[in-house]
């Protein structure tokens, strides 16, 4: 599932319509589009243009919430800032005003119970999605094995709101697991796998993700516990790294997570 190379692609923005600053303004058009006549011996006149619209930040890509009415709440979890100048982050309603630290203690008091690994030997894009699927799945943490640095951008500020561990190599991740008593699954469409859709997945354990591309390395299928593949019926011989972690997040999900009241 995860050899294939995939094409970079804008991570979802939320409910507003960006514009990039190299994006062309529209000029005006018509007959009051002429452009002023500058005076002899003046400089030339500047037509009038509209401000450059820059992109919203990761914390200002939804409609959010304005500035709260006054007199404020009388709540600890609550940040002050946000209360006068309003809630635009990424977060659903419920911890709209919230600060961040009272958002992750309250996300920690209810975590699931598997953790997402990746394996970052080429500064993979995909992390930052994942990330970003492992906080919609509340997964307990993030582990990044090999190069610390990776494509936050993608993650639109989920990583935040997640516990990121990171390991130097395989072999330091493989015995943090064990000393942590946490299955690892690898998955990957490789040899050996067992199809996703028909496999009991343990309710405790970490899954654990290959590079864009090259896959899972064999050190790390080697070490696992167990190994897992999507099922596919197309042409291609995988489907993007991040779409496939997501896949078996909600897999996780469906077997095993207590869901929300409506």
């Amino acid at each position: 599932m995860l050899r294939t190379g995939g094409a970079r692609h804008a991570p979802y923005a939320g409910h507003v319509t960006e514009r990039l600053p190299s994006d062309p303004v529209a000029e005006p058009s018509g007959p009051d589009a002429a452009r002023p006549v500058a005076e002899p011996g003046t400089a030339p006149a500047q037509p009038d243009r509209p401000a450059p619209v820059l992109p919203p930040t990761h914390e200002t890509t939804t409609n959010g919430v304005g500035p709260h009415p006054e007199p404020w709440p009388d709540d600890p979890r609550l940040d002050p800032e946000l209360l006068a100048a309003g809630d635009t982050r990424n977060v659903v309603d419920r911890f709209r005003y919230w600060s961040m630290d009272a958002i992750v203690a309250e996300l920690d008091t209810r975590r699931h119970s598997f953790d997402v690994a990746i394996e970052n030997w080429q500064h993979d894009l995909n992390i930052g999605s994942i990330v970003r699927s492992a906080n919609a799945f509340l997964a307990g943490t993030v582990h990044v094995i090999g190069r610390r640095r990776w494509n936050k951008r993608g993650a639109m500020v989920t990583d935040r709101y997640q516990h990121v561990r990171y390991h130097p190599d395989v072999a330091a991740f493989l015995a943090a697991m064990r000393e942590d008593g946490r299955p690892v699954v690898a998955v990957d469409n490789t040899p050996g796998a067992e199809r996703i859709e028909t496999a009991a997945i343990p309710e405790r354990c970490v899954f654990l993700f290959g590079q864009e591309g090259p896959g899972l390395t064999d050190e790390a299928v080697a070490g696992a516990d167990a190994h897992l593949e999507i099922t596919q019926f197309g042409s291609t011989r995988s489907i993007n790294a991040s779409a496939a972690a997501a896949i078996v997040m909600h897999a996780w999900v469906v077997q095993h997570a207590e869901l929300p009241a409506d």
